[in-house]
């Protein structure tokens, strides 16, 4: 990825990700922010440390979790990524899971979750589980999003306080007969629970 000159916002530092790669559980943002970009690492600003926080309050650990973007350089003024960079860094994240393999994939804001389930809508589905390619898909507000505004941060702390539980029942879920129900899941894009 590194030596690709073909990928887009080459202007800014490569920030693959970083954290256990044999996790089970796979946080996924958009992009890098400023201080990502000045640190090669993701999540380290304003919101990496409220993400770090809300880690921690369900036990967990930074280092025992794997957290990345699905473009790993910043676009200009921290703008959104547009749909042409996420195309092109596609391929690289596609290898990233595939190499890591997580059970679940904790999508952090509308982009990130629209990559994986274009229909859906952060405010109406985030807590939700979906199962696409036999993976779990779980929703949650974007820790940016959720320094906007009280309310905000009420429901990101709230998803966040049930992902031990959703870990149990994905854990549950993967033992049934999925064959059939993972086709219509795809297609229909309605959450498990």
């Amino acid at each position: 990825m590194a030596d690709d000159r073909n990928l887009p916002l080459r202007e800014s530092n490569l920030v693959f990700g970083e954290g256990n790669i044999d996790s089970t559980i796979v946080f996924i943002g958009e992009a890098p922010g400023e201080q990502e970009d000045v640190q090669k690492r993701p999540f380290v600003g304003r919101g990496g440390q409220l993400l770090n926080k809300n880690i921690e309050a369900i036990g967990w650990k930074r280092a025992d979790v794997y957290i990345t973007n699905i473009v790993k350089r910043r676009p200009p003024n921290n703008r959104d990524p547009s749909s042409e960079e996420i195309a092109a860094y596609k391929p690289y994240l596609t290898k990233q899971l595939e190499i890591i393999a997580p059970e679940i994939i904790a999508t952090l804001g509308r982009f990130a979750m629209n990559y994986f389930l274009p229909d859906a809508k952060i405010t109406r589905d985030q807590g939700a589980i979906f199962r696409i390619g036999g993976r779990f898909i779980i929703p949650i507000l974007h820790p940016a999003a959720a320094l906007r505004s009280s309310e905000m941060m009420r429901a990101f702390e709230a998803t966040f306080k049930t992902l031990p539980k959703a870990v149990v029942r994905c854990e549950s879920l993967k033992e049934e007969s999925t064959s059939q129900a993972s086709a219509t899941e795809k297609r229909t894009q309605k959450p498990l629970f």
